[in-house]
């Protein structure tokens, strides 16, 4: 069952891996299309102020009668693309090898899937792509696949090449029921909180490009909504991942003073927990009370995903402590 896993593993990241390709290839495209229309409007700018008449008429004829296309932008709401369908599709596929990996994962284990930093790995990035499918049923971010599948295979890759270890029981610490409450919000929590800071690096990225940057030229960034409403998105999609991150702590103090006999001991783990939680609250604080917004809030949200990732590796790797359950030691 754990070879099936990784062979899951594999034919999900190569899913993901062609997905990328294919929405990239879309964006491609759509900067092409925004390019092209333009140059087109350039070039009857040109000819009408040769003509000695500038106007929506002059225009009109110049672009074949076709200026109301022209200034309408293209957008993805409604978009419909060979490429984008195949991207969809896959990484669809893709989702589906990546629950098969967790699956049998678990049954190999005996156990649920996220007792180390591989397998913690395996089912934040599955919750990633998992929370990216479902918004989509309600909410158009086709925008955002590119960027998912590219986060999500390079931790799949990394996971599989230097975090992985071969499936087997756990400590006696962690045969708890807790290890199913505590550990499985908090991998769901990761997850979240990696979708929002995709979403707040789109909105940065935006932000340069509506402000005349001369680094971020990219034309596809224009069918993506303005940075106001990319950073709304992220803030309602942090507020989830802080309000599971809350319930993470609260399960993990449980678990302590069950497991420990004391809720609180300022372990490494317990000290990099808080610090997250202090930063997506003082973010959340920030946003709503203090009328932080922009590009303030996005690096804030920088900040956080940091520290997740930080409490996900460098707490594991480089401190030593009662919740050092990696595998890698």
């Amino acid at each position: 069952m754990g070879q099936i896993s990784d062979y899951l593993v594999w034919g999900a990241a190569t899913a993901y891996a062609i997905a990328l390709v294919c929405f990239a290839i879309d964006l491609g495209r759509v900067s092409e299309a925004i390019g092209a229309r333009k140059a087109a409007r350039t070039k009857a700018l040109a000819q009408a102020e040769g003509s000695g008449v500038v106007s929506g008429g002059a225009i009109a004829t110049a672009l074949g009668g076709e200026s109301a296309s022209a200034d309408e932008p293209i957008s993805y709401v409604g978009r419909s693309s060979k490429a984008l369908g195949i991207a969809m599709a896959v990484t669809t596929v893709g989702f589906l090898l990546h629950a098969g990996a967790v699956v049998t994962r678990g049954l190999a284990a005996g156990r649920v899937p996220w007792a180390n930093m591989y397998e913690f790995c395996l089912v934040g990035t599955f919750v990633a792509v998992g929370a990216f499918l479902a918004i989509q049923i309600f909410k158009e971010i086709r925008y955002l696949g590119g960027f998912i599948t590219f986060v999500v295979l390079l931790f799949l890759v990394v996971g599989m090449n230097v975090f992985h270890i071969q499936a087997d029981s756990v400590q006696p610490a962690l045969q708890r029921y807790w290890l199913v409450i505590h550990v499985g919000i908090a991998v769901i929590a990761t997850g979240i909180f990696t979708v929002a800071f995709v979403v707040s690096l789109l909105q940065l990225l935006r932000d340069s490009r509506d402000n005349g940057s001369p680094l971020v030229t990219w034309n596809w960034l224009e069918v993506l909504p303005n940075a106001d409403r990319l950073e709304a998105l992220s803030f309602r999609i942090n507020a989830v991942g802080f309000v599971l991150w809350t319930f993470t702590l609260i399960s993990g103090a449980i678990w302590a003073e069950d497991a420990w006999g004391r809720a609180w001991g300022w372990d490494p783990k317990e000290v990099w927990s808080f610090i997250v939680w202090v930063v997506y609250a003082a973010y959340l604080h920030a946003r709503t009370t203090r009328g932080w917004s922009g590009r303030r809030a996005a690096y804030f949200v920088m900040i956080g995903y940091a520290t997740v990732l930080f409490n996900f590796t460098g707490v594991n790797i480089l401190f030593s402590g009662k919740h050092s359950y990696g595998g890698l030691n």
